[in-house]
């Protein structure tokens, strides 16, 4: 294995990412570094799939990062992640250990993977409620005045990010980026991939176990506790949903059909991005999720050990 030497496990959710990223960290004396954008939150548990139970097999307890970091009703973005990230990388590696990053966030996992430095560029609330009003054609004439080096790689196709990419050209306009060093690292990318049905199966099943252990409790305890509704329905899905069930506009049946049915998509809008992530020149090394843990531990052990 290579010095600095990053391992990287990602899938869409209910792929099983933890219980391979532990299973190697044991075998390499690793540690993980979460790479979900919810999972920094602390007392965000069920409804985020930590599962902190897999971090530990028997005796061997494998030492995680980025999770539990942020109180609920904190906000964090790529950069915040980006700077989290070199952090721990930076930490492990001076303890001889080897960092292992997983999670299903493609965005965090991309920021790494190709170094852009935009991310840390500010939001420009004023600039976005003017672009708002505009229509995507418009968006896009506004993005041709630019210089092409700022706008090559912009993604047109999504209004959203057509906002973002001028208001970091906006930026750059009137302020120079400077240029942070980070630590280097020689990544190896791994996939976990299902059948489309056998994902479904999946995420009901452990939408059904969430369901009766609690997460309905967790988002009314959050509630409870201070963290507004708009702030839960900000982070989405699971918390989007309950605040909905606990106002009273679903019921039982209805927030398990419609939150089964959006995690289904969320899934799918993962490998949508992993897929980008390909077109953008990450190599993806897939490996079946349906094969037995221990199977997968020893093609990423045996892929890794070969560099």
């Amino acid at each position: 294995m290579s010095e600095n030497q990053l391992i990287i496990i990602l899938g869409a959710t209910a792929s099983g990412k933890t219980k391979l990223a532990v299973q190697v960290a044991i075998e390499l004396e690793g540690e993980i570094i979460s790479a979900d954008s919810r999972q920094i939150f602390k007392r965000m548990d069920i409804g985020t799939g930590k599962d902190i139970g897999e971090y530990q097999i028997g005796k061997n307890k494998v030492p995680y990062h980025l999770i539990d970091i942020l109180e609920p009703g904190e906000r964090y973005n790529v950069d915040a992640f980006k700077n989290d990230f070199y952090q721990s990388f930076q930490s492990i590696t001076d303890r001889k250990k080897t960092p292992i990053l997983c999670g299903g966030t493609g965005m965090y996992i991309h920021s790494i993977l190709q170094n852009q430095p935009y991310t840390a560029i500010p939001v420009n609330n004023e600039l976005r409620f003017k672009l708002e009003a505009l229509t995507r054609e418009d968006l896009i004439s506004k993005l041709k005045v630019y210089p092409k080096k700022y706008t090559n790689y912009v993604d047109l196709s999504s209004k959203k990010r057509l906002i973002r990419a001028l208001e970091i050209v906006e930026y750059l306009k009137h302020n120079k980026l400077n240029e942070v060093k980070r630590p280097e690292f020689k990544p190896i990318v791994f996939g976990l991939k299902n059948e489309v049905e056998r994902t479904r199966a999946n995420i009901l099943r452990r939408l059904e176990w969430r369901l009766q252990n609690g997460m309905i409790d967790e988002v009314a305890d959050l509630l409870k506790n201070g963290v507004s509704k708009e702030m839960l329905i900000f982070y989405g899905l699971e918390y989007k949903f309950i605040v909905s069930y606990l106002n009273g506009d679903l019921t039982f049946d209805e927030l398990k059909l419609k939150l089964g049915i959006a995690i289904c998509q969320y899934a799918k809008r993962q490998n949508t991005f992993f897929r980008k992530m390909e077109k953008d020149g990450i190599v993806i090394n897939w490996l079946d999720a349906a094969a037995p843990v221990n199977l997968l531990k020893q093609q990423v052990i045996r892929n890794v050990l070969m560099i």
